[in-house]
């Protein structure tokens, strides 16, 4: 079943969708004319205003709380959002976490809870959310899961061995989803943003400055930067299993 071009009454839901890169996406989802579920963890009044900014937008937004790192909540967020709206086309696997250690032969620093913590919010629970969705999308006769990676998962040059590894398994995963989903019209794919300006680097000035430094284009990314390539892959329908670099050219060097 081929995608429609329109997508105006289709329904995204990102995780983490609040700030950042997130909620580039939900706007720009909902300049489209989405419904766009809002999820948030803690950061109640981002997402309401994201919700709210959505709706202005021209689509409907709606801030919903669920702690994605639990497979149960995963599958309450998913069952809420299909009962607000009457179907789900699109999941945004955004949320994610890391602890920074910069100092790769600090080994002892990533203790089982860090690497837990890290690969349960990174990896497992975009996993859950997909076989949450899946049902819902197959029923529709098709959607888009698009991945929120990282180079790092590319190459070492993110915040800590963990959070490299947790973004190489998540693409891992995503193609390996694409694969099993793909028969049933559902697309996977992921994209890997260099450093981004959001407020997970905020207070990080010598680190956004270094990566600025190689990178050609010659500045850091924002969160539009990698909500128009998240845009492309929710609503291109012929491509799966594929990872965009939005890096401004640092992979290169």
């Amino acid at each position: 079943m081929s995608e429609p071009t329109d997508h105006r009454g289709q329904v995204a839901l990102i995780t983490g969708g609040g700030t950042g890169i997130g909620r580039a996406t939900a706007l720009a989802f909902a300049r489209r004319g989405m419904h766009v579920a809002v999820n948030y963890s803690r950061s109640r009044d981002d997402a309401e205003a994201t919700a709210a900014d959505c709706t202005a937008a021209g689509g409907e937004g709606w801030a919903v709380q669920a702690d994605v790192s639990d497979p149960s909540e995963i599958d309450r967020l998913v069952a809420s959002t299909v009962d607000r709206f009457g179907r789900l086309d699109i999941l945004v696997n955004n949320a994610g976490t890391t602890v920074f250690v910069s100092d790769y032969a600090n080994l002892d620093a990533l203790t089982g809870e860090v690497w837990d913590k890290i690969l349960g919010l990174n990896v497992k629970s975009a996993f859950f959310a997909a076989r949450a969705v899946a049902p819902h999308m197959k029923a529709a006769g098709g959607g888009a899961i698009v991945n929120v990676a990282s180079i790092s998962g590319l190459r070492p040059v993110g915040s800590s061995m963990a959070y490299n590894a947790s973004k190489a398994a998540l693409i891992s995963v995503t193609q390996s989803l694409a694969v099993a989903l793909g028969p049933t019209g559902v697309r996977v794919n992921a994209v890997a943003p260099g450093h981004i300006e959001t407020r997970w680097h905020a207070g990080r000035d010598a680190a956004a400055a270094a990566a600025r430094d190689r990178t050609p284009l010659g500045r850091n990314g924002t969160g539009d930067d990698v909500a128009g390539a998240i845009d492309y892959l929710a609503t291109a329908p012929w491509v799966t299993g594929e990872v965009i670099v939005v890096d401004g050219g640092r992979f290169l060097r």
